[in-house]
């Protein structure tokens, strides 16, 4: 009986421990931007609150806004664009400056490189998800705005 009671408690140990560390996990993936923003509103008066909500606003837009067509056509799963706040894959380089060296490093224009790349990789990834005219324009524009900053 007692060898039974030494196994029933340790079961609930285990148990509890494992649900803590689980919680735990849960508790961990909190969104960044959300602390953030819990944070300065319990920091901030409110007209600061204002102007600092209306700033995270702005840019959040146009991460998103720039970002948006790379998310679209899954160019983020390999390729991050840190000049626009997008955040993607380490796999492919950042694109931040991909407008000023593709001509150089493919022996075409960025718009030409995507009607028609000449690596291997990106030649299997336009086949396999080709772009459209209005889609090409928009990461041509995306990428320009990028070497701009």
């Amino acid at each position: 009986m007692k060898k039974n009671s030494s196994y029933l408690i340790f079961g609930f140990v285990i148990t509890f421990l494992l649900m803590s560390i689980f919680f735990l996990a849960l508790s961990t993936k909190e969104d960044p931007v959300k602390s953030e923003k819990a944070t300065t509103e319990n920091t901030e008066s409110e007209a600061t609150k204002d102007v600092a909500t209306k700033e995270s606003d702005t840019e959040k837009t146009t991460a998103s806004d720039a970002g948006q067509i790379f998310e679209k056509k899954g160019c983020v799963s390999c390729h991050s664009i840190s000049k626009l706040n997008v955040k993607g894959g380490a796999t492919g380089p950042d694109l931040s400056t991909a407008y000023k060296t593709v001509d150089g490093k493919h022996g075409k224009p960025v718009d030409e490189f995507l009607k028609k790349p000449s690596s291997a990789v990106m030649s299997g990834v336009i086949k396999d998800n080709p772009l459209t005219d209005k889609e090409r324009k928009d990461i041509v524009n995306a990428l320009k705005e990028a070497s701009e900053k």
